[in-house]
Order: C-alpha cells, then sequence, then structure tokens
C-alpha cells in the first residue's frame, strides 16, 4: 500500500502537478516485417503497444517457468504442501519470498500495461482493475493458459462495451454498455457456484507457514 502512494507522491512533486505525465512512447506503428504479413500484419503488428508483446512473453515464460523448470515445482509445492516441501529440503520462506517479489513485479507491470494505452496521465486509480484480475485469476482455476483464456473474454467483454455503439448489430439491439460490463462477473459468479467445491486454488494460499507445525 506504501509503495505505489509514495510513488505518486515522489511524481507529483517533482513535476508540481496532479495528475503524473508521460511520453506515449510506447507504441509500435509497425513491426518490421511481421507488419507487412497479409491479414495478421495489420490485426497483430500493425498500431500495437510493446506492453501487448510483453504480456504474451510474460504468458509463455510463466508458463515455462511454472512447469519445466526445478523453481517452478519448488514454487508450486510450497504453494500445496510446505510441510512436504520443507522436510525435502527446500526452503519454504526463501520461495514465498520470491513469490511475492515475483507478483509485485507482475502488479507493477500491469498498473504500467493498463495506464499506456489508456492516456498520457495518472492520477493513482486503476478504476478496480485490480478486483479484475482476481477475478481472471479464480476464473482462470489459477492454470496459466487458463487465465490466458479467461483475459481474453474478460477483455473482449471490455472492448465490446466501449465500442459497442460502433458495431450496428449490437447496437440496434439497444442493450446499454452497463451489460456487457457486467456479464464476464456475471459468468465469473455462476461459474464459482458450480466449481467452488472442486477449486484448484494452491491448498496452502493465504496461510502462514510454521515450520515447526506438521
Amino acid at each position: 500500500m506504501f509503495a505505489p502512494a509514495f510513488a505518486i507522491f515522489v511524481a507529483r512533486v517533482i513535476q508540481g502537478v496532479q495528475q503524473v505525465q508521460f511520453n506515449n512512447t510506447f507504441r509500435i506503428t509497425s513491426v518490421p516485417l511481421l507488419g507487412k504479413i497479409p491479414f495478421f500484419g495489420p490485426l497483430l503488428f500493425q498500431n500495437a503497444y510493446i506492453t501487448t508483446y510483453i504480456g504474451i512473453a510474460i504468458f509463455l515464460l510463466s508458463t515455462i517457468v511454472l512447469y519445466k523448470t526445478r523453481f517452478g515445482l519448488r514454487l508450486r509445492s510450497c504453494g500445496e504442501h510446505p510441510q512436504a516441501a520443507d522436510s525435502a529440503g527446500i526452503n519454504v520462506y526463501r520461495m514465498q519470498y520470491a513469490g511475492v517479489m515475483i507478483s509485485g513485479a507482475l502488479g507493477g507491470l500491469g498498473g504500467l500495461v493498463f495506464v499506456v494505452p489508456t492516456s498520457t496521465n495518472f492520477n493513482a486509480d486503476v478504476a478496480g482493475y485490480g478486483f479484475l484480475a482476481l477475478a481472471v485469476l479464480i476464473f482462470g482455476q489459477w492454470k496459466p493458459v487458463n487465465i490466458m483464456l479467461a483475459s481474453l473474454f474478460f477483455g473482449l467483454m471490455k472492448a465490446i462495451a466501449s465500442a459497442y455503439s460502433g458495431i450496428p448489430f449490437l447496437s440496434s439491439l439497444g442493450i446499454p454498455s452497463y451489460f456487457y460490463k457486467m456479464v464476464p462477473y456475471i459468468i465469473t459468479l455462476i461459474v464459482l457456484i458450480f466449481t467452488s467445491r472442486n477449486s484448484q486454488a494452491p491448498k496452502a494460499e493465504g496461510i502462514p507457514y510454521d515450520k515447526g507445525q506438521r
């Protein structure tokens, strides 16, 4: 809670303004070579933000690290059964600190990803996207691929809610934008109702680890 407030305070003191200004240098007009590919070039590699590719890279990297490396196996084991991980010689506290630091770094990067495409200033408000990220996590059942699919679904509904008036079919239905904004959350609640008993969340999530307790 202290870190973002302190960062915003320092930035405002330096710039002397309420809203922190920054230059939009993250947009890519066209990726060399890839931007010239028919159909896919304009769709994926033109007028895009570098943060989009960073997000894709993080998804691929996180999937590999979690399921193909020793560190990922240890991290997941500490989340599922830290006592068993400790008995195998894994430093649970070190792995927990590593997990918290990685999640904090990704959270900060998520703030940048939110700010860059929306405006050229920031006033310390992310419009509830932190809670949306938690909904995506739960909807994706803590699995990278599922989380990616859930993110695409939420992003699609957000995009429709913002631009539905420009889509003739949706505009003719006369449905307000609030409905499209509500749909992802409603579906998440419905899914949780039927899957909460079989939730795939790490069993030790949110439980303090006591080395002496077995």
